[in-house]
């Protein structure tokens, strides 16, 4: 059996921990969360945006940033708010969601922003 990981990762290093699928690939670009932001829209969910802490992640709620906006197909607007979210909160990592109504589950869910631990 071998000792090596297929990534670093390590529960003890806050910049090195996974969030979910996105997190394994290189770091989005703004063109890359746009068309996330508007696949979100176009299956009808509704966007929603979180943050929290790096050390907190794992191990907490995530703060919602204000409620999830129900109905909207607007993606600069969505966008605005995670860039908002980010902006009011840099140390934070910052999330966008999309719900889905029908599932009553998260249809998707990535980190846009990733903080730093301070």
């Amino acid at each position: 059996m071998s000792d090596m990981q297929d990534y670093a990762s390590s529960l003890s290093d806050v910049n090195s921990r996974k969030f979910e699928t996105f997190s394994y690939l290189p770091e989005m670009g703004k063109d890359q969360i746009r068309k996330q932001v508007e696949y979100i829209v176009s299956k009808g969910w509704n966007p929603a945006v979180e943050h929290t802490e790096p050390e907190n992640a794992f191990s907490h709620y995530w703060y919602m940033w204000k409620l999830p906006m129900f109905g909207e197909t607007d993606v600069d607007t969505v966008l605005a708010e995670a860039e908002a979210c980010h902006k009011a909160h840099p140390n934070n990592h910052v999330r966008l969601i999309g719900f889905d109504n029908y599932a009553q589950s998260k249809g998707a869910e990535m980190v846009v922003f990733r903080g730093k631990p301070v």
